[in-house]
């Protein structure tokens, strides 16, 4: 008995241990000026892999933000250290999702991280992406219409 709860005891405790680990987070705050209406939702869209990035459904989470009348506005969130990236979209007639011609483009504004403007093709995550590694980050974008 003694040989069973010298092994279940430490075992229980590093599984224990291994599945709650601590989160080592820093806070992040994601400003958007220049939005194409006070009145019309924004939709952040926060990506942390090269494969994932701009794949529907395939963002690390998605935060929807209303402009309460104002041009600018200011979200803050804890992210996990390491490279992350934002796209965004203003929902001009609040249909709950990213409108596009017939070529993929959207036809609401839309703006990225680092303030990437395509031409051609859509950017990648390297084009967009910046770094957490400590507190009080301060991404700003500037929302394309």
């Amino acid at each position: 008995m003694k040989l069973l709860t010298a092994f279940v005891l430490p075992l229980g405790a590093l599984l224990l241990g291994a599945a709650a680990p601590a989160a080592d987070t820093q806070s992040v705050t994601v400003r958007v000026s220049a939005l194409a209406s006070t009145s019309s939702m924004v939709k952040l869209y926060f990506y942390n892999t090269r494969a994932g990035f701009l794949k529907s459904g395939q963002w690390a989470f998605s935060r929807a933000v209303n402009p309460e009348g104002k041009s600018e506005i200011a979200l803050s969130i804890d992210l996990p250290r390491g490279e992350w990236a934002v796209s965004l979209t203003q929902d001009m007639n609040n249909n709950n999702k990213i409108d596009k011609n017939f070529l993929g483009i959207p036809t609401e504004p839309y703006a990225f991280s680092n303030n990437v403007r395509p031409t051609v093709a859509a950017p990648d995550f390297n084009e967009c992406k910046f770094m957490v590694d400590g507190p009080g980050r301060v991404v700003s974008i500037v929302l394309k219409d």
